[in-house]
Protein backbone atom coordinates (compact mmCIF):
# COMPACT_ATOMS: atom_id res chain seq x y z
CA UNK A 1 0.00 0.00 0.00
CA UNK A 2 1.35 3.31 -1.01
CA UNK A 3 1.66 5.82 1.28
CA UNK A 4 -1.28 7.85 -0.34
CA UNK A 5 -3.19 5.17 0.08
CA UNK A 6 -2.57 4.69 3.63
CA UNK A 7 -3.07 8.73 4.10
CA UNK A 8 -6.93 7.93 2.59
CA UNK A 9 -7.51 4.80 4.62
CA UNK A 10 -6.49 6.92 7.96
CA UNK A 11 -8.73 9.37 7.18
CA UNK A 12 -11.84 7.13 6.21
CA UNK A 13 -14.73 5.93 8.22
CA UNK A 14 -14.61 2.47 9.65
CA UNK A 15 -17.50 1.08 6.21
CA UNK A 16 -14.81 2.79 3.91
CA UNK A 17 -11.64 1.53 5.30
CA UNK A 18 -13.01 -1.79 5.61
CA UNK A 19 -13.93 -1.95 1.95
CA UNK A 20 -11.02 -0.35 0.83
CA UNK A 21 -8.64 -2.75 2.82
CA UNK A 22 -10.75 -5.98 2.27
CA UNK A 23 -13.30 -5.17 -0.37
CA UNK A 24 -16.43 -5.95 2.61
CA UNK A 25 -17.78 -4.90 6.12
CA UNK A 26 -19.89 -6.93 8.34
CA UNK A 27 -21.87 -4.95 10.70
CA UNK A 28 -21.39 -6.01 14.48
CA UNK A 29 -24.32 -7.31 15.77
CA UNK A 30 -26.28 -7.18 12.86
CA UNK A 31 -30.15 -6.54 12.23
CA UNK A 32 -32.67 -7.54 14.28
CA UNK A 33 -32.69 -11.44 14.56
CA UNK A 34 -36.57 -11.31 15.83
CA UNK A 35 -37.65 -8.97 13.12
CA UNK A 36 -35.40 -11.26 10.66
CA UNK A 37 -37.16 -14.44 11.82
CA UNK A 38 -40.98 -12.84 11.21
CA UNK A 39 -40.00 -11.77 7.81
CA UNK A 40 -38.83 -15.40 6.91
CA UNK A 41 -41.89 -17.06 8.24
CA UNK A 42 -43.78 -14.48 6.30
CA UNK A 43 -41.76 -15.77 3.10
CA UNK A 44 -42.20 -19.26 4.11
CA UNK A 45 -46.05 -18.60 3.76
CA UNK A 46 -46.12 -17.48 0.89
CA UNK A 47 -45.68 -21.20 -0.80
CA UNK A 48 -44.19 -24.67 -0.03
CA UNK A 49 -40.78 -24.50 -0.41
CA UNK A 50 -39.19 -27.58 -1.91
CA UNK A 51 -39.63 -29.66 -5.11
CA UNK A 52 -43.09 -28.07 -6.25
CA UNK A 53 -40.78 -25.00 -6.92
CA UNK A 54 -40.09 -26.76 -10.27
CA UNK A 55 -41.65 -26.72 -13.79
CA UNK A 56 -41.77 -30.36 -15.52
CA UNK A 57 -39.44 -30.95 -18.02
CA UNK A 58 -41.79 -30.69 -21.01
CA UNK A 59 -42.93 -27.39 -19.99
CA UNK A 60 -39.64 -25.71 -20.18
CA UNK A 61 -38.42 -27.46 -23.26
CA UNK A 62 -41.81 -26.34 -24.78
CA UNK A 63 -40.87 -22.83 -24.26
CA UNK A 64 -36.98 -22.67 -22.97
CA UNK A 65 -36.73 -18.80 -21.27
CA UNK A 66 -33.28 -17.94 -19.57
CA UNK A 67 -33.94 -14.27 -19.77
CA UNK A 68 -35.94 -12.13 -17.58
CA UNK A 69 -36.87 -15.08 -14.86
CA UNK A 70 -35.48 -12.86 -11.90
CA UNK A 71 -37.60 -11.07 -9.93
CA UNK A 72 -38.70 -7.17 -11.47
CA UNK A 73 -41.21 -4.67 -10.87
CA UNK A 74 -44.74 -6.20 -10.40
CA UNK A 75 -43.12 -9.66 -9.59
CA UNK A 76 -40.78 -9.28 -6.35
CA UNK A 77 -42.20 -10.40 -3.59
CA UNK A 78 -40.09 -7.80 -1.42
CA UNK A 79 -42.19 -4.92 -2.88
CA UNK A 80 -45.68 -7.19 -1.37
CA UNK A 81 -43.70 -6.97 1.78
CA UNK A 82 -42.26 -3.96 2.35
CA UNK A 83 -43.37 -2.87 5.46
CA UNK A 84 -41.38 -5.97 7.17
CA UNK A 85 -38.50 -4.44 5.88
CA UNK A 86 -37.90 -1.13 7.93
CA UNK A 87 -35.93 -3.49 10.33
CA UNK A 88 -33.12 -3.22 7.84
CA UNK A 89 -33.66 -0.38 6.06
CA UNK A 90 -34.30 2.23 8.97
CA UNK A 91 -31.54 0.22 11.07
CA UNK A 92 -29.28 2.96 12.57
CA UNK A 93 -26.11 1.21 12.02
CA UNK A 94 -26.87 -0.15 8.65
CA UNK A 95 -27.96 3.94 7.70
CA UNK A 96 -25.44 5.44 9.15
CA UNK A 97 -22.71 3.19 7.29
CA UNK A 98 -24.25 3.33 3.67
CA UNK A 99 -24.48 6.83 4.40
CA UNK A 100 -20.54 6.91 5.36
CA UNK A 101 -20.37 5.16 1.84
CA UNK A 102 -22.70 6.21 -0.71
CA UNK A 103 -23.52 9.99 1.15
CA UNK A 104 -27.05 11.34 2.33
CA UNK A 105 -30.11 9.94 -0.21
CA UNK A 106 -28.38 7.07 -1.13
CA UNK A 107 -30.96 5.28 -3.65
CA UNK A 108 -31.65 1.17 -4.14
CA UNK A 109 -31.08 0.11 -7.17
CA UNK A 110 -32.10 -3.16 -6.64
CA UNK A 111 -34.18 -5.32 -3.55
CA UNK A 112 -34.99 -9.30 -3.78
CA UNK A 113 -34.87 -12.29 -1.77
CA UNK A 114 -32.24 -14.99 -2.44
CA UNK A 115 -33.03 -18.97 -2.36
CA UNK A 116 -30.35 -20.75 -2.02
CA UNK A 117 -31.71 -24.12 -3.18
CA UNK A 118 -30.88 -27.55 -1.78
CA UNK A 119 -29.82 -30.43 -4.39
CA UNK A 120 -32.45 -32.87 -2.93
CA UNK A 121 -34.89 -30.38 -4.26
CA UNK A 122 -34.19 -30.48 -7.17
CA UNK A 123 -35.45 -32.85 -10.73
CA UNK A 124 -32.81 -35.32 -11.94
CA UNK A 125 -33.29 -33.10 -15.26
CA UNK A 126 -32.43 -29.85 -13.44
CA UNK A 127 -29.71 -31.33 -12.30
CA UNK A 128 -28.43 -32.64 -15.30
CA UNK A 129 -29.12 -29.44 -17.14
CA UNK A 130 -26.86 -27.57 -14.11
CA UNK A 131 -24.33 -29.95 -13.71
CA UNK A 132 -20.46 -28.33 -13.80
CA UNK A 133 -22.10 -24.63 -14.70
CA UNK A 134 -20.60 -21.72 -13.03
CA UNK A 135 -23.70 -19.54 -12.88
CA UNK A 136 -26.56 -21.69 -11.69
CA UNK A 137 -29.83 -19.48 -11.32
CA UNK A 138 -32.29 -21.56 -11.24
CA UNK A 139 -35.38 -19.45 -12.65
CA UNK A 140 -35.89 -20.78 -16.03
CA UNK A 141 -37.01 -24.34 -14.08
CA UNK A 142 -39.25 -22.72 -11.40
CA UNK A 143 -42.80 -22.07 -12.14
CA UNK A 144 -43.81 -18.80 -13.11
CA UNK A 145 -45.55 -17.79 -10.46
CA UNK A 146 -42.60 -18.25 -8.16
CA UNK A 147 -39.88 -15.87 -9.65
CA UNK A 148 -40.53 -12.96 -7.84
CA UNK A 149 -37.67 -14.66 -5.40
CA UNK A 150 -34.05 -15.40 -7.17
CA UNK A 151 -33.18 -19.12 -6.78
CA UNK A 152 -30.01 -20.17 -6.94
CA UNK A 153 -27.68 -23.74 -6.84
CA UNK A 154 -24.34 -22.27 -5.99
CA UNK A 155 -22.57 -19.40 -8.14
CA UNK A 156 -19.02 -19.10 -9.21
CA UNK A 157 -16.82 -15.95 -7.96
CA UNK A 158 -18.18 -12.81 -9.53
CA UNK A 159 -18.48 -9.26 -9.11
CA UNK A 160 -21.59 -7.69 -9.03
CA UNK A 161 -21.04 -5.83 -12.09
CA UNK A 162 -21.92 -8.95 -13.81
CA UNK A 163 -24.92 -7.97 -14.16
CA UNK A 164 -24.38 -4.02 -14.87
CA UNK A 165 -22.24 -4.23 -18.31
CA UNK A 166 -21.09 -0.55 -18.45
CA UNK A 167 -22.23 0.83 -15.41
CA UNK A 168 -19.62 2.61 -13.06
CA UNK A 169 -18.70 0.43 -9.74
CA UNK A 170 -20.50 3.31 -8.16
CA UNK A 171 -22.73 0.95 -5.92
CA UNK A 172 -22.47 -1.79 -2.88
CA UNK A 173 -24.47 -4.60 -2.16
CA UNK A 174 -26.02 -5.21 1.25
CA UNK A 175 -26.57 -9.03 2.18
CA UNK A 176 -28.91 -10.33 4.95
CA UNK A 177 -28.97 -13.86 6.45
CA UNK A 178 -33.19 -14.33 7.81
CA UNK A 179 -31.53 -17.42 9.56
CA UNK A 180 -28.39 -18.92 10.97
CA UNK A 181 -25.94 -19.63 8.10
CA UNK A 182 -23.09 -22.25 8.59
CA UNK A 183 -21.30 -24.13 5.85
CA UNK A 184 -23.99 -26.69 5.23
CA UNK A 185 -26.22 -23.71 4.01
CA UNK A 186 -24.31 -22.29 1.04
CA UNK A 187 -22.40 -19.31 2.78
CA UNK A 188 -21.14 -16.96 0.94
CA UNK A 189 -17.56 -17.17 0.12
CA UNK A 190 -15.58 -13.74 -0.06
CA UNK A 191 -12.15 -13.32 -1.91
CA UNK A 192 -10.89 -10.23 0.40
CA UNK A 193 -8.63 -7.81 -1.38
CA UNK A 194 -10.02 -8.80 -4.56
CA UNK A 195 -11.41 -4.96 -5.46
CA UNK A 196 -8.23 -3.61 -5.70
CA UNK A 197 -8.01 -5.10 -9.35
CA UNK A 198 -11.47 -2.98 -9.86
CA UNK A 199 -13.39 -4.39 -12.80
CA UNK A 200 -12.59 -8.03 -14.44
CA UNK A 201 -14.27 -10.41 -16.33
CA UNK A 202 -15.74 -13.39 -15.68
CA UNK A 203 -15.14 -16.00 -15.42
CA UNK A 204 -12.26 -14.92 -13.56
CA UNK A 205 -8.90 -15.71 -13.49
CA UNK A 206 -8.62 -17.16 -9.80
CA UNK A 207 -5.54 -20.00 -9.46
CA UNK A 208 -5.16 -21.70 -5.84
CA UNK A 209 -2.38 -20.03 -4.24
CA UNK A 210 -2.48 -22.47 -0.72
CA UNK A 211 -4.43 -22.40 2.51
CA UNK A 212 -7.12 -19.75 1.73
CA UNK A 213 -5.29 -17.82 -0.62
CA UNK A 214 -5.84 -17.58 -4.45
CA UNK A 215 -3.76 -15.61 -7.27
CA UNK A 216 -6.01 -13.32 -9.06
CA UNK A 217 -5.20 -11.90 -12.29
CA UNK A 218 -7.36 -9.13 -14.08
CA UNK A 219 -6.50 -10.32 -17.48
CA UNK A 220 -4.62 -6.69 -18.18
CA UNK A 221 -1.39 -8.40 -16.89
CA UNK A 222 -1.90 -7.35 -13.28
CA UNK A 223 -2.57 -9.93 -10.56
CA UNK A 224 -2.15 -10.08 -6.68
CA UNK A 225 -3.26 -12.20 -4.07
CA UNK A 226 -6.71 -12.65 -2.50
CA UNK A 227 -7.88 -13.89 0.76
CA UNK A 228 -10.97 -16.51 0.99
CA UNK A 229 -13.27 -15.28 4.08
CA UNK A 230 -16.30 -17.62 4.64
CA UNK A 231 -19.42 -15.61 5.84
CA UNK A 232 -21.45 -17.68 8.44
CA UNK A 233 -23.45 -16.16 11.06
CA UNK A 234 -26.34 -15.90 12.96
CA UNK A 235 -30.12 -14.41 12.08
CA UNK A 236 -29.37 -11.20 10.90
CA UNK A 237 -26.57 -11.57 10.19
CA UNK A 238 -25.51 -8.15 7.41
CA UNK A 239 -22.46 -7.34 5.63
CA UNK A 240 -21.75 -4.64 2.97
CA UNK A 241 -19.26 -4.99 -0.13
CA UNK A 242 -17.79 -3.34 -3.03
CA UNK A 243 -18.85 -3.87 -6.34
CA UNK A 244 -15.75 -5.47 -7.66
CA UNK A 245 -15.48 -7.56 -4.68
CA UNK A 246 -15.43 -11.29 -6.23
CA UNK A 247 -17.46 -13.65 -3.80
CA UNK A 248 -19.88 -16.56 -4.55
CA UNK A 249 -21.48 -19.73 -3.15
CA UNK A 250 -22.14 -22.95 -2.98
CA UNK A 251 -24.83 -24.99 -3.55
CA UNK A 252 -26.76 -25.30 -0.17
CA UNK A 253 -26.39 -29.29 1.44
CA UNK A 254 -28.33 -28.65 4.22
CA UNK A 255 -32.26 -30.15 3.90
CA UNK A 256 -33.99 -26.44 3.99
CA UNK A 257 -33.04 -23.59 1.99
CA UNK A 258 -31.14 -20.49 2.58
CA UNK A 259 -33.23 -16.98 2.10
CA UNK A 260 -31.12 -13.81 2.34
CA UNK A 261 -32.23 -10.54 1.37
CA UNK A 262 -29.94 -8.71 -1.27
CA UNK A 263 -29.83 -4.88 -1.83
CA UNK A 264 -27.99 -3.06 -4.38
CA UNK A 265 -27.75 0.40 -3.66
CA UNK A 266 -25.86 3.50 -5.12
CA UNK A 267 -24.73 7.03 -4.66
CA UNK A 268 -27.82 9.20 -5.23
CA UNK A 269 -26.92 11.51 -8.76
CA UNK A 270 -26.92 15.07 -6.50
CA UNK A 271 -24.29 13.32 -3.69
CA UNK A 272 -20.99 14.90 -3.24
CA UNK A 273 -17.81 13.19 -1.98
CA UNK A 274 -18.64 10.26 -0.09
CA UNK A 275 -16.70 6.83 1.09
CA UNK A 276 -17.32 5.03 -2.46
CA UNK A 277 -14.84 7.58 -4.10
CA UNK A 278 -12.26 7.10 -1.76
CA UNK A 279 -12.51 3.61 -2.33
CA UNK A 280 -13.04 3.72 -6.46
CA UNK A 281 -9.58 6.51 -6.49
CA UNK A 282 -7.26 3.30 -4.51
CA UNK A 283 -8.53 0.87 -7.23
CA UNK A 284 -6.11 -0.15 -9.78
CA UNK A 285 -8.37 -1.12 -12.69
CA UNK A 286 -11.28 0.32 -14.68
CA UNK A 287 -14.28 0.76 -12.97
CA UNK A 288 -16.52 -0.78 -15.58
CA UNK A 289 -16.83 -2.58 -18.42
CA UNK A 290 -19.00 -3.06 -21.46
CA UNK A 291 -19.16 -6.62 -22.11
CA UNK A 292 -18.48 -8.15 -18.00
CA UNK A 293 -19.13 -11.89 -19.09
CA UNK A 294 -18.16 -14.45 -21.58
CA UNK A 295 -20.41 -17.48 -20.33
CA UNK A 296 -23.32 -17.60 -22.19
CA UNK A 297 -24.59 -18.62 -25.23
CA UNK A 298 -26.48 -16.23 -27.86
CA UNK A 299 -29.86 -17.37 -26.08
CA UNK A 300 -29.23 -16.61 -22.30
CA UNK A 301 -27.91 -19.83 -21.31
CA UNK A 302 -24.79 -20.91 -19.23
CA UNK A 303 -22.36 -22.70 -20.94
CA UNK A 304 -19.80 -25.40 -19.24
CA UNK A 305 -17.14 -23.61 -17.59
CA UNK A 306 -16.66 -25.18 -14.55
CA UNK A 307 -16.76 -23.64 -10.63
CA UNK A 308 -14.29 -22.86 -8.75
CA UNK A 309 -15.93 -21.95 -5.50
CA UNK A 310 -17.17 -25.78 -5.61
CA UNK A 311 -13.39 -27.02 -5.45
CA UNK A 312 -13.82 -25.58 -1.66
CA UNK A 313 -13.89 -27.69 1.06
CA UNK A 314 -15.25 -25.64 3.96
CA UNK A 315 -14.13 -25.70 7.89
CA UNK A 316 -16.43 -23.60 10.22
Amino acid sequence: MTAQSSSRVDDAGAVTRDLMERGLHVFSPGVDPVAATALLNAVHATRAFGPDLFIDEADFLADPQFRGVNPRPGRNLVDRIEASLDFVERDPAIVAGLSELLGAGYQTLDRKLVCGVPRDWMPDWVRARTEGKAVNNLGPYIRPDYRDITYFAGIDFHQDLIDHPARTADFVTLYIYLHPVTAVDAPLFVLEGSQTLASTLFPHDLTPAGGDAWTYGDGRGGSTTVTQRMLTGDTGYAAVWHACTLHGTQQDTAEHPRLSLRYLLAKASEAGEAGIDAVNRALGGPLSLAATRRDLAEDGSARDTGNIVSTIRPVE
